[in-house]
């Protein structure tokens, strides 16, 4: 009658050792080889399962990761103690299992396209050096169950393994989070031991004068970094785009070029942000926050300024606009500097403070201040979706007045709340995409003259009502992507509004 094999209890110089040492070999030769096989990574020709799969990599690593750190620890304290250790080969047979797991994962993800440079190679053979090494730890353990047989070379092998280890996380949070993550706090003495330049402490420098910053570099690729630099940087470059620098935004990535100097309306950089929410190319991706009016407002007029990455804001066309769209920004520049008088002077009072307090327990993070030094208000449903009704948008009617966005996208609203909107003499940008609004609330829009950006997307309007927008003399952007409105209702708004950028999925 056959025996089960026991893991835990098997001796060397039974079948165990040799199976595991035999299989163990071909999986480390199957792992070298997959770089090789699998040749450049196109993302473009790889199935969705391939995308599917590797998303699993983030999850998978941290299996080994802690799997490793406990036998390393057991280890530590055997190697003190006067017990004997523990024999069990289950531990490390599950931590190499799921360390070639982790690395077929991530090289799937790699495989899919996003990820490249020098930093991700790096991270590829240093996760596959991790899994190799763990294989031949276990190999080894294998062979070292034997109660008089030795554990040197078992552990030499895994605490090398263990700072393999290491040194792949170490690059792929470095991708993740950016290669000076774990050093950026690190005091002078820990700088000086992992050889970096000392930090030097930081004076209070006075900022320059308005018309004196350099437009890409102190005002653009800040709004950059913000908004799109976390996937599109060294390392981590959807589409082969990276937006880190100047020369990578005119480099491109997949579709060309990022910018088209003297035209925004054909920069990709632009193009993308102003899809439609629910379009599988709209950037960013859903879960990240979109850029702001103000900041593509910025965005738009540095390019068809002509993208020069040299200029002062001094040497470009400044309107009243683009000033206030600054003066918006966290760029530590005296408000007197950048904003419109008439929005300075208009501090939000303590009473308006309180009353934003009190609505913010109905509309959790919907609610809030355009700026520190401005009284506007800006509001969101995004968080409520449908849960945000007419009855309880009312709500907000003390406050209405003093709004200038207002996002009611996706949510249960009628045209009686868009009724309500009269009041908000000031606002510039409206949302209503995919709600139950007809040609009735175009009616109330069509009064609200300093409206800048309307979105219609997916609503029930037809011609007659949209043409009434063409009294918006402010109107920039509205979007009519599914909707019942006709090609020539669009010719007529564009006749009649030559400015205006009508977007309409086609």
């Amino acid at each position: 009658m056959s025996k089960e094999i026991d893991l835990d209890t098997q001796p060397a110089g039974k079948g165990l050792p040799w199976f595991l040492t035999l299989t163990g070999l071909l999986t480390i030769g199957g792992m070298i080889a997959m770089p090789f096989l699998a040749g450049e990574p196109d993302g473009e020709k790889m199935p969705d399962i391939v995308r599917f799969l590797g998303r699993f990599h983030p999850v998978i690593l941290h299996l080994p990761i802690g799997i490793f750190s406990l036998i390393l620890l057991q280890e530590l304290l055997g190697m003190f103690s006067k017990e004997k250790p523990q024999r069990g080969i289950l531990p490390i047979f599950f931590g190499a299992a799921s360390a070639v797991a982790a690395v077929i994962a991530g090289f799937l993800l790699y495989q899919g396209g996003g990820f490249e440079g020098e930093l991700v190679e790096d991270h590829l053979w240093g996760g596959l050096g991790f899994a190799c090494a763990a294989v031949l730890t276990l190999i080894v353990k294998a062979w070292s169950l034997a109660p008089t047989a030795s554990q040197a070379f078992y552990r030499i092998l895994l605490f090398g393994s263990v700072g393999v280890m290491g040194y792949a996380s170490h690059d792929g949070a470095s991708i993740t989070h950016g290669p000076d993550y774990l050093t950026e706090y690190a005091p002078n003495p820990i700088r000086k031991a992992l050889g970096l330049e000392p930090k030097v402490e930081e004076k209070e420098i006075p900022a320059k004068p308005l018309e004196e910053q350099v437009v890409y570099a102190d005002i653009v690729q800040p709004i950059l970094n913000k908004r799109c630099v976390e996937c599109h940087k060294e390392g981590k470059s959807k589409g082969k785009l990276r937006m880190d620098t100047f020369e990578m935004l005119v480099k491109g990535g997949k579709e060309g070029s990022a910018i088209e100097p003297g035209s925004a309306e054909d920069s990709n950089i632009v193009i993308r942000p102003e899809l439609p929410m629910d379009d599988e190319e709209h950037m960013p991706p859903e879960g990240k926050k979109d850029i702001e009016e103000h900041e593509l407002a910025i965005v738009k007029w540095w390019i068809n300024e002509g993208a020069d990455p040299a200029k002062k804001v001094g040497e470009l066309k400044l309107t009243e606009e683009i000033r206030a769209a600054i003066g918006k920004l966290d760029l530590g520049i005296g408000a007197s500097e950048v904003a419109v008088a008439e929005e300075v002077s208009d501090l939000p009072s303590d009473d308006l403070r309180a009353t934003v307090s009190k609505l913010s327990a109905d509309f959790p993070g919907g609610l809030s201040f355009e700026s520190q030094s401005s009284a506007n208000l800006t509001f969101t449903g995004v968080s409520l979706r449908k849960n945000l009704t007419d009855e309880l948008f009312a709500k907000l009617s003390p406050v209405i007045p003093k709004m200038v966005t207002v996002d009611l996208s996706a949510t249960s609203v009628t045209d009686a709340s868009i009724a309500k909107l009269a009041t908000a003499t000031n606002l510039r940008m409206v949302r209503l995409s995919e709600t139950g609004i007809t040609d009735a609330s175009m009616d109330t829009l069509a009064k609200l003259t300093k409206l800048e950006s309307v979105n219609l997307y997916g609503t029930k309007v037809t011609d007659a009502g949209v043409k009434k927008l063409t009294a918006l003399p402010n109107l920039k952007r509205l979007y009519l992507w599914q909707t019942a409105v006709t090609p020539e209702a669009i010719a007529e708004i564009k006749k009649a509004l030559p400015a205006v950028e009508i977007v309409t999925g086609v």
